[in-house]
């Protein structure tokens, strides 16, 4: 299995980059119902907006969790554990979640990290976000499983078939900052986001939705998800698994995600209210932008370049955006009242880091009417390395290119404090 990026390159390049010829659009009125009804009370929305909203993004973007044909019984062992990680300043838990019996059933890996001091007295707040380049990656503890899972690496342009070695261990360890967020009180988890479903177009044989196929069922339904609703109920079963860890509180647990994976943060965070706060860096176009600003990324090339993120319904919207019933400042709105981040980086401009602003820009009467303060910014800034705007629903928009910094993880952190410490 090969993919060339000759079409990739050639969509960036054919993108509009011009702010004078975006087109005029408008957005479907996140307080309004498909009736017409004005959302005008917080108990309209929980009962009626909420859910209506809540179904026609699994309908029409990233498909319904399907109902398994029988139970699936979920189990996890802890596979080691280190009490004198990071140099004796952290605990270190390698878990491996099985989802369903035997020895062959599918599982993902979790990577965990405790602050020494956290106990079950002592609970800690966690971040938790799923990897592109597996666990081993995210830290040089040589304690750390290599992965066995398909993996994906770079040859002369293509993404060729790749099994993880122990030449990428701590290969993004910069993009984690383990040391810092365990440093400030947070625990950290993570799960390398192929254990839950490869990333590339297999026709959804080798991740966990054949645990959800009817009898004779070969392929999630035209409404069902794609990759990134697996991703999301991955995310989901990992917080079932901290819920029981007694160093970690699990109700204050942020879930972070950069790039498809702040587009899958974003989705667990709408379909799952466990989640205590939500981060997305530079997700984009199907993530924090607007699918009807033209600018960047586009719906087209989302279902051509990477046809199994969404579900089936989601194709006929390529080129077509101003039919979608809905726009992503809804999905945004769907995580309100609980604190978000939208982060944006200035050179990103395939992930249209205006769109996502007046995205959240958009989102912002929910969170007001929720009793929230919303998002205090009225404009977009300038890109500021300690760009960080006050409120529950926040901005982010720094100087670089499409990447997880240091610096995001102080703002991230900062946050947290205001949000999962008070």
């Amino acid at each position: 299995m090969s993919t060339v990026f000759d079409a990739e390159v050639e969509a960036q390049s054919k993108a509009n980059y011009d702010e004078a010829a975006v087109k005029p659009y408008s957005l479907p009125d996140p307080l309004r119902t498909v009736e017409g009804r004005e959302v005008t009370t917080p108990e309209l929305w929980v009962k009626t907006r909420r859910p209506e909203l809540l179904r026609l993004f699994e309908s029409q973007v990233f498909g319904k969790t399907p109902t398994p044909a029988k139970p699936i019984v979920v189990t996890s062992e802890v596979v080691s554990e280190d009490s004198q990680a990071l140099g004796g300043k952290a605990v270190r838990r390698d878990v491996t979640i099985r989802f369903g019996d035997g020895p062959n059933a599918p599982h993902m890996d979790l990577l965990l990290f405790l602050p020494k001091d956290a106990s079950a007295t002592h609970r800690a707040p966690a971040f938790l976000g799923l990897n592109f380049e597996g666990n081993h990656a995210v830290s040089n503890d040589p304690g750390v499983r290599v992965p066995t899972c398909w993996m994906r690496e770079t040859k002369d342009g293509k993404i060729v078939d790749h099994k993880a070695t122990e030449a990428g261990r701590g290969s993004v360890f910069d993009r984690w900052c383990v040391d810092k967020i365990v440093g400030r009180g947070y625990a950290l988890a993570t799960v390398c986001y192929n254990d839950i479903d490869p990333d590339y177009d297999d026709g959804f044989q080798n991740g966990v939705q054949p645990l959800f196929y009817r009898p004779g069922q070969t392929k999630p339904d035209p409404d069902q998800w794609g990759s990134i609703g697996a991703w999301a109920w991955g995310l989901s079963r990992a917080l079932d698994y901290l819920e029981t860890v007694p160093e970690v509180d699990g109700k204050k647990v942020a879930v972070m995600g950069h790039s498809r994976l702040g587009k899958t943060a974003l989705w667990a965070g709408a379909q799952d209210q466990r989640f205590a706060l939500v981060v997305s860096n530079n997700s984009g176009e199907g993530g924090a932008a607007l699918s009807r600003r033209n600018y960047g990324e586009d719906v087209a090339h989302l279902n051509t370049s990477f046809p199994h993120w969404f579900c089936g319904n989601y194709k006929q919207y390529s080129g077509h955006e101003e039919k979608l019933p809905v726009d992503h400042h809804e999905l945004l709105a769907l995580i309100a009242p609980r604190p978000l981040i939208v982060s944006s980086a200035e050179e990103d401009r395939w992930a249209d880091p205006r769109g996502e602003f007046l995205s959240a820009k958009a989102a912002d009467p929910v969170y007001r009417l929720l009793g929230t303060d919303g998002l205090t910014l009225k404009e977009w800034p300038s890109p500021a390395e300690d760009s960080l705007s006050k409120g529950t629903l926040a901005y982010r928009y720094r100087p670089g290119k499409h990447d997880v910094l240091a610096s995001d993880w102080d703002a991230y952190l900062n946050f947290a404090d205001a949000h999962l410490k008070k």
